[in-house]
């Protein structure tokens, strides 16, 4: 049995304070707990409705599952309704910096504040192999139960680094990356040949990319050229777009 001390705590976990004081995250439903069993972090438990724990108990082979009535779980989860698989996880420590290097493409993330951006960023970065994900420090927090939610398990395959761009920028670029900067004014990316290893910089759709950014210096700025009449496209429709051009490009010089 669990005691409801420790259930007071887990619940904590909904708000950042305790997540950064814990050095714990939820994880909810079955899809995305299945991948975080799947994956290199740790799991401290499982809460579960009875069909929850029947269900996880395959993957969870030696992490404890505690069954809990509908109503405890609701207490505890962040879903409106649907809460039958809660799983604490541990935060992996912050990566150290690591220069781009190979035919790397790297994701840098400068100001993005909503939770599900945030999350469709991970996505897109898992889905075009982009394995490294630098985030200035105004950030929205990965381990935010919605952003978790919405990388449907990116989260446990990205390494994310929080670090100032404005100093880490130039680090790669000095080691030998390509900088691009992703912004409205730049240069069509389908006239730009883009070379790896590279760093793909994006701000986000309301605020663009921060003064201290834009003054880091040898950046190409890219955008995306516009056929109809829309305004923008979000931060997470931009680098799906982007990153598909990135890579168009390798793709061809592989030949």
């Amino acid at each position: 049995m669990i005691s409801q001390a420790e259930l007071k705590r887990i619940r904590a976990l909904q708000q950042k304070k305790f997540r950064a004081e814990s050095k714990r995250f939820l994880v909810q439903g079955r899809k995305v707990v299945e991948e975080l069993l799947g994956s290199s972090f740790q799991t401290e438990m499982i809460l579960a409705s009875q069909e929850g724990a029947a269900f996880i108990r395959e993957f969870a082979k030696n992490v404890p599952v505690h069954v809990l009535a509908d109503h405890e779980l609701d207490r505890t989860g962040t879903f409106e309704k649907g809460n039958e698989l809660i799983a604490v996880a541990v935060m992996p420590d912050q990566p150290k910096f690591r220069a781009p290097s190979g035919s790397d493409l790297v994701l840098a993330l400068d100001g993005i504040a909503d939770p599900r951006n945030m999350g469709g960023l991970l996505r897109i970065a898992d889905w075009f192999g982009v394995k490294q994900v630098i985030c200035s420090q105004d950030c929205m927090e990965v381990y935010n139960p919605k952003c978790v939610q919405s990388t449907m398990g990116s989260l446990f395959r990205v390494q994310i680094r929080y670090a100032k761009l404005y100093d880490e920028l130039p680090q790669c670029a000095a080691a030998g990356a390509s900088l691009y900067f992703a912004d409205m004014a730049g240069k069509t990316i389908f006239d730009v040949e883009l070379k790896r290893p590279s760093v793909l910089v994006l701000g986000s759709e309301s605020h663009g990319l921060s003064e201290a950014v834009r003054g880091v210096a040898d950046a190409t700025v890219v955008s995306i050229p516009r056929a109809g009449a829309a305004e923008s496209l979000n931060v997470a429709m931009a680098a799906a777009a982007l990153c598909t051009e990135f890579s168009r490009q390798m793709r061809l010089r592989a030949g």
